[in-house]
């Protein structure tokens, strides 16, 4: 398993209507490193984001898509993505507060 920093563990932030609704519940998805494990994402978004305290994270591995060029078949990268709650008294995340 490749050594990783928490700088590494965040790749960019999920923007769908699903994620949006749960930010009412301060509960935020991000797409993470495939290797990357609940405690290191844990301490990548209390390192990244000032004031913020996580509450749980809850993680799935998505297999890519299968994808059709004319008559030959390929599969889309695996990604790995994560659903971070936060608690009651945490701050909010910035990056998602003019969306």
């Amino acid at each position: 398993m490749a050594d990783i920093k928490y700088y590494d563990v965040i790749l960019k932030p999920v923007i769908t209507e699903k994620s949006m609704a749960g930010m009412g519940e301060k509960k935020y998805t991000f797409l993470v490193h495939p290797e990357a494990t609940k405690s290191q994402i844990k301490e990548a978004v209390e390192k990244m984001f000032e004031g913020t305290k996580v509450a749980k994270v809850n993680t799935m591995n998505m297999d890519g898509k299968t994808k059709r060029r004319g008559m030959v078949y390929g599969k889309t990268a695996k990604t790995k993505k994560a659903i971070v709650q936060l608690t009651e008294e945490s701050k909010d995340i910035e990056i998602f507060a003019g969306l």
